[in-house]
C-alpha cells in the first residue's frame, strides 16, 4: 500500500522556527568531501555553458601554470 504524502497534516503545535534547514542531496557539504563535485557561484556559472567548458577553462589554467616566467634581462646602453 502507497502512502499518500500529499495527504499530510502539519500540527499547529509544531515550532517551525526550531527546525534546522538542512542541505540535502549532492549539493550537502557532508557529501561534497572527498568528492569532484564543486557548486559554481551564480556568476561564474554564468560564464560557462557546459561541464566541458569548465574543465577547458580549468586545463588551459594548470597549463598556464607550468610554463616558466621568462626573465628578461635589461641591456644597459
Amino acid at each position: 500500500m502507497k502512502t499518500d504524502y500529499n495527504d499530510y497534516d502539519l500540527h499547529e503545535e509544531y515550532d517551525l522556527s526550531q527546525l534546522p534547514i538542512m542541505p540535502k542531496g549532492r549539493y550537502a557539504p557532508e557529501r561534497r568531501v572527498g568528492k569532484n563535485l564543486v557548486v559554481l557561484d551564480p556568476d561564474v556559472a554564468q560564464a560557462f555553458p557546459s561541464d566541458g567548458a569548465v574543465n577547458a577553462a580549468l586545463r588551459l589554467v594548470l597549463q598556464m601554470a607550468e610554463i616558466p616566467q621568462r626573465q628578461e634581462t635589461l641591456v644597459e646602453a
